[in-house]
């Protein structure tokens, strides 16, 4: 891994990972994915109840890094240029001028994604696949790093749209954050009580984490590491519970969070235990319950366990660059 002489990549995702802590008490594990993927230079889908924080840890994030931040609120009637910006004629200099949209941020968070039309829903995702807007023949590139991290309600809440699975395989990870257990809903309250919820102070800066984000893709991956995903994301194509299994993309995805979660750990390396720590939180919205099994119970998270329980693990000394 490239050297700096200011900081190290695991100093930096410590200290990120630290502010964000001081809002959102007893929730590290998901913490620590949203930062391996914005450093993967992936986007974030948190799925969950409202009120649970999905908002507060994107904004803490925003925060912590030093970038601009935006929230969009998605509601049936948003249009798509209420994202990406609209040209405006200037009678005086008889040009159109471009005003930017919500979606020129290092973090923009869109929250509810899904109680907005398709259409709007995709004028967000092209300019995630693509880090640029078009308009009218013109293209203006969003601020590095950019980062969405779109919140969505439960798909059987009144009034959302349920995401298309090519629209989801977009997101390189999708996570849940929960209820706090009591111990850290009490320090929340007390907290709110003696008006003593912090102002987060940026740790790092868009500079340093466009640097480390090339520090994670000069990440070693051993063959024996690469050979399992390819395993893992063949055993799903071919599990009977499954209608769709992980594709190229996702299988994609898994090496570059796996890559992102091993600079996280100190590592210039992945080992198997980077593959399982990010696996749920890459896959499990890429694969796709077969009717007859969803009657059954069956969900993509216990088929994913069992495709890990199944796939052979590499030895650990295979994953070390000789």
């Amino acid at each position: 891994m490239t050297s700096h002489p200011a900081f190290d990549p695991r100093a930096v995702a410590d200290a990120v990972t630290a502010n964000v802590e001081q809002v959102l008490y007893g929730k590290t594990e998901a913490i620590r994915l949203a930062l391996s993927c914005l450093l993967a230079g992936g986007h974030l889908l948190i799925e969950d109840l409202p009120g649970t924080g999905k908002t507060s840890l994107a904004k803490a994030l925003a925060a912590s890094i030093g970038g601009t931040s935006q929230r969009i609120q998605f509601t049936p009637d948003l249009l798509p240029t209420d994202i990406t910006g609209v040209s405006v004629w200037d009678p005086d200099r008889r040009v159109f001028d471009f005003r930017p949209g919500p979606v020129f941020a290092h973090v923009v968070v869109a929250d509810e994604i899904n109680r907005a039309s398709p259409k709007t829903q995709s004028a967000l995702l092209e300019v995630m696949e693509e880090d640029q807007v078009t308009i009218d023949g013109r293209t203006h590139k969003v601020p590095s790093p950019f980062l969405v991290v779109a919140t969505q309600n439960p798909i059987d809440m009144e009034g959302t749209y349920r995401l298309p699975e090519a629209q989801l395989d977009r997101f390189l990870m999708r996570i849940s954050l929960g209820h706090p257990d009591p111990a850290a809903e009490e320090q929340i309250l007390a907290g709110r009580a003696r008006a003593a919820l912090p102002v987060l102070r940026p740790v790092t800066s868009p500079e340093q984490i466009d640097w480390v984000r090339r520090a994670v893709a000069a990440v070693h991956v051993a063959q024996e590491i690469a050979r399992y995903i390819a395993m893992i994301a063949d055993a799903t194509r071919r599990h009977e519970a499954l209608r769709l299994g992980v594709s190229t993309r996702g299988s994609l995805a898994l090496l570059r969070a796996s890559q992102a979660h091993a600079v996280c750990a100190g590592r210039h390396y992945v080992v198997p235990d980077d593959v399982k720590a990010t696996a749920a939180a890459v896959l499990t919205h890429r694969l796709v319950v077969a009717a007859q099994a969803e009657v059954r119970g069956v969900t993509a998270a216990t088929v994913l366990d069992e495709v890990l329980d199944s796939v052979r693990v590499p030895a650990p000394v295979a994953t070390e660059r000789s």
